[in-house]
């Protein structure tokens, strides 16, 4: 067992609001974590809604939990019965305790609009991702854990995998699993075929400035059609995209985001990329790097601080900027163990005047470059961020 650092966050909220929900793709360890949480308290009940037997008990729901109202009820993968959000609203109000249900699920639109409208102000909402670097690091840091990490992505049955073959192999079918099932079971009609394109062209644009109109001249659908393929990927945890700041800096801002699959494994499963060697050669590398960093950074702060790039039409462009309040943190991301600063990344520092500056590479220690930046092992800036978080 690999201790998650949601775990203690969620038996806090617990004891916060009557239900908790745990969103997160599937496979990253929802049901693994919520056995772990459920220990801890006497009688609790687990239901996995992709059971029959399971989903059998809930045909007169509130005769159930009528039956169990002294229980914490887990309910497993909620996506398959999105009719219970109502009942579950009477239960909660009734139970008039906190920690009565922990919901756990893949997002969807259906999911999240069920429980912002039936559930509101009842229930505190979490994201679960895959395994986040600090987590399979500890206690030490080691390199060639890193790069495993980075080359086979987090979720824990391919990061864990006993081969880079299985490893790969887990991945190629976790997608055609994800695509031929899950997606049609959260209602989604899109053919899979179609939906794995749209998949590998943005992984090819991972990084960049996002195309809808070429992508879709590609796939041969309209603008607002791939726009829609991208927010259903989005809200499957698959995909990111980032905005531009937009804050008045009297300069001329690029306004169109940017795309990143969110785990580096997949996106090296979908460019076909099994090695080492074949990472280093292809021209994603820069890119895959910084959409790792991105989301271990995003991971270890869980929430709290808003994210976004930095581009001028002058060419001044900064990787991550975080903002929360009048604070702010500018993060450039280099793949290369000997990183070069340009001329435009300074520019960008001058006009964002961030509090702190990191350049994340794969050095094996922190050094200044500058008043106020410095080159930082990734490691070292995720425990420089938890620390800012607490």
């Amino acid at each position: 067992m690999i201790p998650r650092f949601l775990e203690n966050r969620v038996q806090r909220w617990l004891g916060q609001f009557p239900a908790v929900t745990i969103l997160g793709p599937r496979q990253c360890g929802k049901s693994t974590l919520a056995r772990r949480v459920l220990s801890g308290f006497p009688n609790a009940l687990l239901l996995d809604l992709e059971r029959p037997s399971d989903l059998a008990r809930l045909r007169d729901a509130e005769a159930f939990f009528a039956a169990n109202a002294s229980r914490l009820v887990c309910l497993d993968e909620i996506q398959r019965a999105p009719e219970l959000f109502p009942v579950l609203r009477s239960v909660l109000d009734a139970g008039q305790r906190n920690g009565q249900v922990l919901i756990l699920g893949s997002a969807s639109p259906e999911l999240l609009r069920q429980s912002s409208e039936s559930l509101a102000g009842r229930v505190g909402h979490l994201e679960l991702t895959p395994f986040l670097l600090p987590e399979v690091l500890a206690p030490k840091a080691d390199p060639t854990g890193l790069r495993t990490h980075w080359r086979r992505g987090g979720f824990p049955r391919s990061f864990l995998a006993a081969s880079d073959a299985a490893s790969g192999e887990w991945r190629e079918e976790f997608i055609r699993t994800f695509l031929e099932r899950d997606l049609p079971q959260l209602g989604v009609t899109i053919p899979a075929g179609t939906m794995r394109r749209f998949w590998q062209m943005a992984a090819h644009y991972h990084g960049e400035l996002w195309n809808a109109s070429k992508i879709g001249q590609s796939l041969g659908v309209t603008h607002p059609t791939v726009q829609g393929y991208l927010r259903l990927l989005e809200q499957a945890f698959m995909l990111r995209v980032l905005p531009p700041l937009e804050a008045n800096l009297k300069k001329r801002l690029v306004k169109t985001p940017k795309v990143f699959l969110r785990d580096t494994g997949l996106l090296h499963a979908l460019l076909r990329l099994e090695t080492d060697n074949d990472l280093l050669g292809h021209p994603v590398y820069g890119s895959s790097w910084e959409g790792y960093v991105i989301e271990q950074v995003l991971g270890v702060l869980g929430g709290g601080w808003e994210p976004f790039f930095y581009r001028t039409s002058t060419g001044a462009e900064c990787d991550l900027v975080l903002q929360r309040g009048r604070r702010r943190v500018a993060i450039e991301c280099k793949a290369s163990t000997a990183p070069e600063l340009t001329p435009d990344f300074h520019r960008a520092i001058e006009d964002l005047r961030p509090e702190s500056t990191w350049v994340v590479a794969p050095v094996r220690e922190a050094y200044p470059v500058g008043k106020a930046i410095s080159v930082t092992p990734l490691p070292t800036l995720l425990n420089e961020l938890q620390r800012m978080k607490e």
